[in-house]
């Protein structure tokens, strides 16, 4: 069969594949191609740019023009072309390397030195640079918008319904009043310590040959110190420098940044439950989509689908990123195979992080805010003010308050009568009474308004 949305085996690649169109250039494979392209060609320019190897002249801007040629336009001919010379060599990096000398044949002065290309480096140099740069344009591209985007949504929820009060559930049952905007406050703080994390991560590269100590570099070229060269040319490409390597970068950036990303994911897991929760309270309405179908038998249903869909995909997303921090910082003594495989499924966590973040945006879209219920909720439940209540007579030193409370309302539902006589009953200045008889659960609030709208 041939190859398409319908006959792909990952659902990826298949179902959700139109929503996967920025990440797609990136992690497939011929993104890898490309991105090994790049390193080689910037390496092979760097060369030439260094004094010290006389046996390549400055490249002239004719030189670097089909250079830069073979980066912008780089396509699937060339990507399959690729594929077929590895079918020769059964290693895919060589095949970069003969692709770029074939394509350099007709110009007489690169092909004279093209012996310069991959020169000095293992296949891990090009592979490890090549990673990082995708893993840089993916969070720089896809991941880190659609956070911001997903805190900046939050963020105008949260002070929207900063006043809207709301029956809290510790344990499930009936607790302290809050306000929908503190709750979702509350997620966006947690997310924007997540966010700033992942933009300050480091990812980091080697360019030191194929044990970490430039043991062709300097044996070839023994004036030149390699550390600096190799250390500006991984900074060029903009990423950090790691000095001490053995064949492979140690991937112990992609651990952080796998870290980083699973906590992500996990704090938008449980915003997902949470909503999941509040829209089965019909504290949240879901708007309508004409079109649409809830159930193939119960046609009045409107289920809470994205953020289902996010949760399933969020939890696929962490066990790869689980796997990665776990697996990749270890490789035997100074490399084995094992991490190859898994690198080249990193792109597949990203994609399900991606569909999770989409998903989300898509289902708080649909969302309304059912205020009546959730007013209605609270007056049901008024012996939530047994706190206030008990704190109040704990001031003014009347003794046993907790328990005197207890014996009133635990496991009791309690309504406003029978709350203005219990604090009838009390030995509490008049004031004082008649401020705890102001009192109901919609606005013993605390300072949830406030806090709502205090966000960054």
């Amino acid at each position: 069969m041939k190859l398409s949305r319908l006959t792909a085996i990952s659902p990826i690649d298949g179902r959700y594949g139109d929503n996967l169109l920025k990440l797609q250039p990136i992690f497939s494979e011929f993104g890898l191609m490309y991105y090994r392209l790049f390193v080689e060609i910037r390496w092979f320019q760097a060369l030439a740019n260094n004094k010290q190897i006389s046996e390549i002249p400055p490249f002239s801007t004719q030189a670097n023009k089909l250079l830069e040629s073979l980066i912008t336009n780089f396509s699937l001919k060339d990507a399959k072309r690729i594929k077929a010379i590895e079918k020769t060599t059964n290693h895919d990096v060589k095949a970069i390397e003969y692709f770029i000398k074939e394509k350099l044949q007709k110009n007489q002065r690169l092909a004279k030195v093209s012996e310069f290309i991959h020169f000095a480096c293992t296949s891990e140099d090009i592979n490890n640079l090549a990673y990082g740069l995708m893993l840089k344009t993916a969070l720089t591209d896809c991941i880190i918008p659609q956070i911001n985007e997903l805190i900046i949504t939050l963020k105008k929820l949260a002070k929207k319904f900063a006043k809207k009060p709301m029956l809290s559930r510790t344990h499930g049952q009936p607790a302290t009043p809050t306000t929908m905007g503190k709750e979702l406050a509350n997620f966006v703080a947690r997310l924007q310590r997540q966010q700033q994390q992942l933009k300050t991560i480091k990812i980091t590269g080697k360019c030191n040959g194929a044990v970490g100590n430039y043991n062709a570099h300097v044996f070839t070229y023994p004036n030149i110190n390699w550390e600096n060269f190799c250390s500006r040319f991984v900074k060029q490409l903009g990423l950090e420098w790691n000095s001490h390597t053995t064949q492979i970068e140690s991937h112990d950036y992609i651990a952080e940044l796998s870290h980083i990303i699973m906590r992500s994911n996990t704090i938008l897991m449980d915003f997902c439950r949470d909503t999941w929760t509040y829209i089965s309270l019909n504290y949240f309405k879901q708007k309508i989509a004409k079109k649409e179908v809830g159930s193939s038998t119960m046609p009045h249903k409107i289920n809470p689908i994205d953020f289902e869909n996010a949760e399933g995909n969020l939890g696929l997303s962490n066990t790869l990123f689980n796997h990665f921090a776990n697996k990749l910082p270890i490789s035997r003594l100074q490399r084995d195979l094992s991490d190859s495989t898994v690198m080249r499924n990193i792109g597949v966590s990203f994609a399900h992080t991606s569909l999770a973040y989409q998903s989300i945006l898509k289902g708080i879209n649909k969302l309304e805010i059912n205020e009546s219920i959730m007013l209605h909720d609270l007056q049901q439940h008024w012996e939530i003010l047994a706190e206030p209540i008990q704190t109040v007579m704990r001031r003014y030193g009347i003794k046993q308050p907790y328990e005197k409370l207890k014996k009133f309302t635990r496991g009791k539902i309690i309504d406003k009568s029978s709350i203005h006589a219990f604090v009838d009953s009390l030995n509490l200045p008049s004031t004082e009474k008649q401020r705890l008889k102001q009192l109901e659960p919609k606005n013993y609030l605390g300072l949830a308004v406030l806090l709502a709208r205090k966000m960054p």
